[in-house]
């Protein structure tokens, strides 16, 4: 009798996994905080027991420090002024991406002509002229602004020519032949079919501005997070560096989120 109500349990269990399945497909936030959670709670018990604290501080000690790295003398004028060099830089991005991109993308003799050589100078390991730009700007703002606009510019011109590329070209056609100008062109043609390469090329252009900003802060600043990153790594304080990275990564998830949100409202007329 136990064998037979064993038996008879083992089908519920399907209908109930399946359940579970389809909830899980609907909220797909719940997985990705558990998987957040997992990888929390692996770095806790391998830094606390089986790494050495010198280098790597459990998650716990880190979140006690934020209020001490905020206390820092520094760290505050300095994350305000890498903000202010993150935001310049991407809104200069986004302008030199959308206009070059657009440039390149409507035009097929532009297209064929400059499209490898942006191929070529975004695949450049950018960190070895960084020294061309500290000649030419200089060491304070204007390098690091100029340095995370090279980062930034290149993937949002990219996206956006290969967005207007893929414009079926009967809807230009069908625009002119109704008498459409440019602007109506521009407006009610190829910005709304341009929707998701747009904010595409946005969300990788906002990642290589802040790539960036942090490598000349790092590397010829005596200002902002880059520098204050080299500094308690020369002075192997684990703890302030760590929590100085999630204060950044935290500032990413922010960005992304905001030009994530922006994108939804511009792409409502898909649904």
């Amino acid at each position: 009798m136990a064998v037979t109500g064993a038996k008879t349990a083992r089908p519920a269990a399907g209908p109930a996994a399946a359940c579970f399945r389809r909830w899980l497909m609907r909220h797909p936030g719940v997985a990705r905080a558990g998987v957040v959670i997992l990888l929390v709670a692996v770095w806790e018990i391998a830094a606390r027991f089986f790494l050495d604290r010198d280098f790597i501080s459990p998650p716990s000690t880190v979140l006690a420090s934020l209020g001490e790295l905020f206390r820092t003398p520094g760290v505050l004028s300095a994350l305000w002024l890498t903000l202010y060099e993150i935001t310049i830089g991407f809104i200069l991005s986004a302008i030199i991406g959308a206009a070059i991109g657009l440039a390149v993308g409507l035009n097929r003799f532009a297209h064929q002509s400059f499209m490898p050589i942006i191929l070529l100078l975004y695949g450049l390991p950018q960190i070895t002229i960084l020294p061309i730009f500290v000649l030419v700007f200089g060491i304070g703002v204007a390098s690091k602004i100029a340095f995370g606009v090279s980062h930034g510019m290149f993937p949002i011109m990219i996206a956006v020519a290969a967005g207007v590329q893929k414009i079926e070209p009967v809807y230009f056609n069908s625009a002119r032949s109704m008498g459409a100008s440019r602007w109506h062109l521009l407006r009610y043609v190829i910005f709304p079919h341009l929707v998701p390469s747009f904010f595409t090329g946005l969300r990788l252009g906002m990642s290589g501005v802040l790539l960036g900003v942090l490598l000349a802060e790092l590397y010829v600043s005596t200002a902002g997070i880059g520098y204050f990153t080299s500094i308690f790594t020369q002075n192997f304080d684990a703890t302030k560096l760590i929590g100085l990275v999630s204060v950044l990564a935290a500032i990413a998830i922010a960005l992304n989120e905001s030009v994530r949100r922006i994108e939804l409202h511009y792409a409502r007329w898909r649904d």
